[in-house]
């Protein structure tokens, strides 16, 4: 069988669709991914074949996620979804999209939930399609009215079959209720290796301290690193901090004996040994750490994050701590009494044992959920 698989920039939007590129390559399909550039790169370090589309003008580009930023969340969140990955991001796309589907002929296309040229050439070709989340599906399901404006004018109708195509999700169903119809839930199968001893042998609680791969960017990250980590230093606990790769560690200046920095760790390594996660509450991080039994403090910032740290609180896997600063002034990210608020419901997360209780009943309820190979064989065309 040949699977097209299509992803927007960003490697929180790639990396759902990695365990199911992973299964179509063991069991002998023909992949191939179609991707922007910012992900050519990452696409060359795997072995799947690929085609490199474009980018929306970097004018217009930037002149909308200025307003994105400038946005109160719930607006900024409308703003991304219909302007950015609605308009123009599909729009630069589509024309790579357009060529695969021509001359390649997948019999199935997967694509990542806010990616849509692929559906608009599947749709026009004839091909089957499926949606694999990014995030939860409440959060994807509230956003899927923005896009008939700008996307059924490709074609009468394409947003309610988008809406009526498979959904498939890695969250499990007690976390993460679905509004879709056709939902399929999965697990990946993970192999994680025993961290290097950064510690000199010290064995208290490990907590991981992370804002993922994009939060890195902003001009606020420096500070928002600092901060957090004055928030969990003092506490009797190892730390590792993993600051993506848009952060030089050495910038965060010395750090105390007991936390190490990372630019990057394998996601699965760490949480074999975590007692608590420290996190914005991204989909990839939050969905990895409950799925590996581990708890988590949310520190949420933007997009889809709010939802996923209520997520988390409603689930009595964690806790949430909303800034109440300036999220583009690095002095000010984090209000005065965030700090402390942070530390205390770190402490609350690893000393009540009901957090961790919930986060493993959770880690116990993805596990039945059968693995991104067994569901490929029940969605074949």
């Amino acid at each position: 069988m040949r699977v097209l698989f299509a992803s927007t920039r960003g490697s929180g939007h790639f990396h759902p669709l990695v365990p199911l590129i992973d299964a179509c390559t063991a069991r002998g399909d023909d992949v191939l991914v179609v991707a922007p550039p910012a992900l050519e790169a990452l696409l060359a370090s795997r072995k799947q074949s690929y085609r490199i589309g474009r980018d929306p003008d970097p004018e217009e580009l930037a002149e909308t996620m200025a307003r994105v930023l400038a946005a109160a969340p719930d607006d900024g969140v409308s703003l991304m979804v219909e302007e950015v990955f609605g308009r123009l991001c599909t729009a630069a796309m589509l024309p790579a999209m357009e060529e695969a589907c021509r001359d390649w002929r997948p019999d199935l296309v997967l694509h990542e939930a806010f990616e849509f040229a692929s559906v608009v050439a599947a749709e026009r070709h004839g091909i089957p399609h499926a949606r694999v989340a990014i995030s939860a599906a409440g959060f994807t399901g509230s956003t899927d009215r923005l896009l008939t404006p700008v996307l059924d004018p490709y074609g009468p109708g394409l947003v309610r079959r988008l809406v009526e195509s498979p959904y498939l999700t890695r969250l499990p169903a007690s976390l993460d209720p679905s509004p879709y119809a056709t939902t399929h839930r999965y697990h990946e199968e993970l192999r994680p290796q025993a961290l290097p001893d950064w510690w000199g042998g010290a064995t208290e609680p490990l907590v991981h301290v992370t804002l993922g791969t994009e939060a890195g960017a902003l001009p606020a990250a420096t500070g928002l690193y600092r901060a957090v980590l004055d928030a969990v230093s003092g506490l009797p606990v190892r730390v590792l901090l993993t600051t993506g790769h848009h952060i030089d560690p050495a910038a965060l200046g010395p750090l105390p004996p007991h936390v190490h920095a990372e630019p990057w760790v394998p996601q699965a390594d760490v949480l074999r040994s975590a007692s608590l996660v420290v996190c914005h509450g991204g989909s990839g991080t939050v969905y990895g750490a409950l799925a590996a039994g581990v708890p988590v403090v949310c520190v949420p910032l933007f997009a889809d994050q709010p939802a996923n740290a209520r997520l988390v609180t409603g689930s009595g896997a964690g806790e949430s701590v909303t800034p109440t600063g300036d999220p583009e002034d690095e002095a000010s990210v984090l209000g005065p009494d965030d700090v402390r608020n942070i530390r205390e419901a770190a402490e609350r997360a690893l000393e009540q044992p009901s957090y961790r209780a919930r986060a493993r009943a959770l880690a116990d309820e993805v596990r039945t959920t059968p693995t991104a190979a067994e569901l490929l064989a029940t969605i074949e065309p």
